[in-house]
């Protein structure tokens, strides 16, 4: 198992490396991929994945990346309300075959994989994206790691027991204090390569701290779901890991964190 594991998330990080560097619409139609998948997880767990409007939600994740590749950022809010407007029309035209909360679900599921997912894209494709695009792993994965063992090592009170009885504050802390400054180390690394960011260690480092708080908020989300409807894993498509949303709960979250810190730090340190 811990082979599998092993050799399955080194193979991940090598395919990560890759399509981060490269940027571009490999990476554009990797995430809209890593989309369906976990969008595909996340129905199944609420139990619409067998259903019409699972159908129409793939549809609009392709849209919304096939738009995104077109139209950039500018027109995230755009598409979204687009999205929502086709769901409510199926809705209305096919009552009463589908319930509110299958609708509500389908469309949720698209924003929280989807959507949150695009800024790995977005952040890649913005200002110095080459470089800070790396933040969203130094945050997420960085955080997760420096947690753990902070908890191991310090960890006396409980976060949140009833959703995950092995956090602790104590490690939350060195989580978050870890990835700022492996953000501050980075930032200093390749300061003299970043030439649109302000600033490179301080937004770096303050980045990452808040990347690393909203990363928590996501994999405790991703607990909150599977434990709300009883299953272990979303899925087993990376050996040893589990699902797309088992191993990508946290940068969910933490993408479009570093994309508006960034967005806002870079611009005023």
């Amino acid at each position: 198992m811990f082979l599998k594991r092993l050799v399955s998330g080194v193979l991940l990080l090598i395919a990560a490396v890759a399509l981060l560097y490269y940027g571009n619409v490999p990476l554009l139609i990797a995430m809209a991929g890593i989309s369906l998948i976990g969008q595909r997880e996340l129905y199944r767990a609420i139990g619409i994945d067998h259903k019409g409007i699972a159908a129409i939600g793939y549809a609009m994740t392709a849209v919304y990346y096939t738009l995104l590749h077109f139209q950039g950022r500018e027109y995230v809010a755009e598409m979204m309300v687009g999205a929502l407007v086709v769901f409510m029309t199926a809705y209305v035209i096919t009552f009463p075959e589908y319930k509110t909360e299958e609708i509500s679900g389908a469309f949720f599921g698209m924003c929280y994989v989807s959507v949150l997912m695009s800024y790995v894209y977005l952040t890649r494709m913005y200002v110095d994206g080459i470089y800070t695009v790396w933040l969203i792993l130094l945050s997420s994965w960085g955080c997760d790691t420096l947690a753990y063992c902070t908890g191991m090592l310090l960890g006396r009170h409980k976060m949140v027991p009833k959703l995950s009885p092995k956090k602790s504050w104590e490690g939350a802390v060195g989580g978050v204090l870890g990835a700022a400054l492996l953000g501050l180390i980075y930032g200093f690394l390749f300061r003299n390569r970043m030439t649109e960011i302000m600033n490179p260690l301080l937004s770096c480092s303050v980045a990452c701290a808040i990347g690393a708080v909203i990363s928590m908020i996501g994999d405790l989300a991703a607990s909150a779901i599977k434990r709300n409807h009883g299953i272990k894993d979303f899925g087993s498509c990376i050996p040893g890991h589990g699902g797309i949303l088992d191993r990508f709960d946290s940068v969910l979250f933490t993408a479009p964190a570093i994309f508006y810190a960034l967005l806002l730090v870079g611009r005023f340190t």
